[in-house]
This record gives structure tokens, sequence and C-alpha cells, in this order.
């Protein structure tokens, strides 16, 4: 009786699934999803597309960051958005990689209460076995060190350093680690932060990883001053949620202080209550720029809103330059970022690519008076999906430092132009076309 009920009334049911499905599906493409074309894009597949539509928008449409994100790591103890200025520091660059570690090593061995490590990738290598030692002796002076190192930044040396930090009785934690497969979700919600502080009175941060790697081209800042606790707080928030242990008192959070001129603040970023921290501050700093822009990151795949903010910088006349390394260490990245190019050439933005070695800097500087610096890159990795953070500085002797290293790698670099992109051949142009419709995730 039941089957034959089934086999009659089944293109009913299966009508009804799908009409509803649909209608479900349309109703939060309409309240959820912001960017216009991207709500008429799903809504037009679900309608013509009654069963598979809603099956696509569930499995690739609905953003899951966000609310994973929130849950995982609650508003309760979410940080500041756009901390205050504060005055009195100072913003040491420190390049090649082998002064960041020299002089990151120093601080380490010269700690007397306290040490904060995050790092994305920590290498079982020559480099990362001499942080190795520096801490395991600071341990052994009585200094409390707490390591936190990402999940999957964890996995690229073999073998792991994570052990090795352990054994030696180093407090070390992973970031987002599950053995569970429907839990390990190895390219979202990553924490690509690099900070170290040391007696929460000295801070570098930047672009840099612990590992030995010659053919990278990359730069770390050394920060004194009170925005160090902006450091210190971003840590002692991560530290929080993965270990539930909280960072207090004046070892950890001391009273600092000025050591300099520069006014600076931290800028923390992710998938969670500080979404989109970033890419506001970077459309605050372009949207008041009057003379230059000059910015230097590996993974350039700004979203329709920057890129509309670096064009209209240009139109009005201020000068927009894009340094990007010629040789990508992910191919995928660089076709994308070449189709991103044209858009931006149009509107009078210059583009460089550096010749190898591979440059990892991240840096944007404006009007040769405001620094941003740290781990983001202009990608949605960045901007959407990870844990970064930044710092925003305001200074001319610095931003003129940084505008002198952009210099030295514009005279190695080769500018592309729009006539080079739009004779590219077809199938170039089809390849790097191609590679761009999956930029929201890679």
């Amino acid at each position: 009786m039941i089957s034959h009920l089934i086999d009659t009334y089944w293109p009913y049911i299966a009508t009804t699934f799908a009409i509803i499905a649909t209608l479900l599906a349309a109703v939060q493409i309409i309240l959820t999803k912001r960017d216009v074309n991207a709500a008429i894009g799903w809504l037009g597949l679900v309608i013509v597309a009654p069963v598979f539509g809603p099956i696509l928008y569930l499995l690739f449409g609905v953003n899951r960051i966000q609310r994973v994100a929130k849950k995982q790591r609650p508003q309760s103890v979410a940080l500041p958005f756009f901390q205050p200025m504060v005055e009195g520091n100072t913003i040491v660059p420190l390049t090649p990689s082998t002064e960041a570690f020299q002089t990151m090593l120093a601080s380490i061995n010269g700690a007397r209460s306290t040490i904060s490590l995050c790092e994305y990738i920590f290498d079982n290598d020559e480099v990362g076995r001499q942080f190795l030692d520096a801490l395991v002796n600071a341990k052994n002076r009585g200094v409390a060190v707490r390591i936190l190192i990402d999940a999957v930044g964890a996995r690229y040396s073999f073998p792991r350093m994570v052990p090795l930090l352990k054994r030696s009785g180093l407090h070390t934690e992973l970031f987002m680690s599950s053995l569970l497969p429907w839990r390990f979700r190895y390219f979202n919600l990553r924490n690509h932060r690099k900070i170290l502080v040391i007696d929460g009175r000295i801070g570098f941060t930047g672009g840099m990883n612990i590992r030995s790697d010659r053919v990278i081209e990359d730069i770390h800042f050394q920060v004194e001053g009170p925005v160090v606790a902006h450091l210190q707080e971003a840590f002692a928030h991560d530290w929080l949620f993965s270990t539930g242990e909280a960072l207090t008192g004046s070892d950890w959070f001391p009273a600092i202080e000025a050591r300099g001129t520069v006014p600076a603040r931290g800028i923390p970023d992710g998938p969670d209550a500080d979404f989109e921290n970033l890419k506001w501050a970077y459309m605050n700093v372009i949207a008041g720029a009057r003379e230059s822009i000059t910015i230097a990151t590996p993974y350039f795949l700004p979203d329709t809103s920057l890129v509309a903010f670096l064009s209209v910088a240009s139109l009005r006349g201020v000068r927009v330059t894009v340094i990007l390394p010629r040789h990508n260490n992910l191919p995928f990245v660089h076709w994308a970022m070449m189709a991103h190019a044209q858009p931006l050439l149009e509107h009078g933005v210059r583009i460089h690519l550096t010749e190898p070695n591979f440059d990892h800097s991240k840096i944007m500087v404006v009007d040769e008076s405001t620094v941003m610096l740290g781990s983001a890159n202009w990608d949605a990795r960045s901007l959407r999906l990870n844990f970064e953070f930044n710092l925003e500085c305001v200074d001319r002797a610095l931003a003129r430092s940084l505008t002198d290293l952009l210099q030295t790698k514009l005279t190695k670099s080769r500018e592309i132009t729009l006539d080079q992109i739009s004779r590219r051949p077809i199938w170039v142009r089809l390849r790097d076309s191609s590679a761009r419709l999956l930029s929201p995730y890679l």
C-alpha cells in the first residue's frame, strides 16, 4: 500500500520538496547576501535549477565561516574594533630575515618574566631549532613561556616542531586542531598572525614565519612602546580561546612607558567579531590618500570594493603602485592576480612584478606618512577567512624608510602595462579569468 502511494504521488512529493527548497534558499539569499550581483546569481541558479540549485547553494553559497568562528570564539571575548591610536612608540624595520631572527633571538635570550609567541609556521629546521634552544633556555631561567602554533602551519615540516617544543617542557598549543575530519577545516579559520612579545614590553610582528627559507624576501618589525599591549592583547585573546588560560597581571601586561614618537594601533582581524576590520582600515587610509599609495604583497586578490577604492584614488590623481612577485609560489593565485590587474590598469594603477627571490612582504605606505604592516595579504583568505593582526602607524620617518625599501624593490621589478595584459593569448586570458573565479577561496 505504501509503495503504491509512493509510486503514485512521488512526482508531487518531489515537486513540493523542490519548491520548498527553492523558497528557503531564496529567502536565505535575500536576507544574507550583501553583494547584489552574488545574490542575483544565486537566485537565478536556484530558480532555474530548483533541485540542484539549492543543493549547490547549501554546499558553496552559505557563509559558514562567520557563523562557525563566532560560535567557537564568542563575542564576549572579542577584541575592540579599531583600538585608539596610542602615542610614544618605536617601530623598527628588520630585514633581511637573518637580522630579524637574530634580533628576536637576542630578545628571547634577554627575557626576564614572560614570552608570548604566536606563529603560523614554526618549522623544524636550522632557524626553528635556534628558537627552540632559546625558548628552552628562557624557561630554565624561570621565564613563563606560552607558544601558539596554527594546526595547519605546524604541518609544514617533518618531523614537526610542536612535539619537540612539548617534550622540552614548553607550554605549547595548536590553534584549531582536531582529529575529527568534519571539524578539521584545512583552508579556513587559520591563525595567520605572527606575534612575539617579550616581558610585555618588546614586540615583534610582520610577515615572517619561523623557518629557514632563503628564497623568500620578507620584512619584520620590532615594536616598543604602549602599542605592544595591543600585540599582547591579541595573543592573550587567542591563548584564552585555545587553552582556557587567562593571561593577566603585570608580568604579561606591565605599565609601558613611551619609547618613541610614533602613534600606532593594533588592528585584529578574523572571521568572527573582528570580521573585515582590516578591509575597513584599508579603505579608510586609501580614501584619505592625497599623493601616493604603495602596496607590497605576495597575494593580491582584492574584492570589488577595494578595487573601486584604489581605482578612485588613482583617478583623482593619487599615484597608486602595487608591487607583486613575478613568480608566485602558488600558480593559481598568480593567474588570478593577472586577471585582477586589468581593471586596475585601466584606471591608472601601476603594477610591478619583482624578480626572484619570492617577495613575501606585506606593507602599505600612504602619502609617506601612514604605514599599514603585519601578517595580512590582500586576498579573501586574509581579509575574510584567517585570523590576522596588523599595525597602523603614522610617522613620516618610518614611512620614508619603508618607501626607500619599496623603491629598491621597484628598481628590480618590471612594470606590466594594459597593452601587455590585453595582448595575452586567448588561452592565457581564459586560464587567468577562470582562476579569478576562485579568488574568494584562494
